[in-house]
């Protein structure tokens, strides 16, 4: 998610206890969402899209999180 933040993922990972939360759900969502369609795991359509709506807005949210970090870094 998101590679080309590498750096600020790391930091805010280990400052901010809630985007490391949303990073783990999101990459636990991505590998459900994997096996889902490999077919490893059986999933309705609607489920499937469910988890994808999830993953989206995690993804939403920590890119957020991640400007705004990128924000006061430039300011310090």
């Amino acid at each position: 998610m998101l590679h080309e933040y590498r750096d600020e993922i790391h930091e805010l990972k280990q400052q901010n206890a809630h985007f490391a939360k949303i990073f783990e759900k999101h990459n636990e969502l991505d590998k459900k969402i994997e096996h889902a369609e490999k077919g490893d795991m059986p999933m309705t359509d609607t489920e499937l899209e469910v988890l994808k709506k999830e993953k989206l807005l995690l993804k939403d949210e920590a890119y957020k999180m991640i400007l705004d970090f990128k924000k006061t870094q430039a300011h310090s």
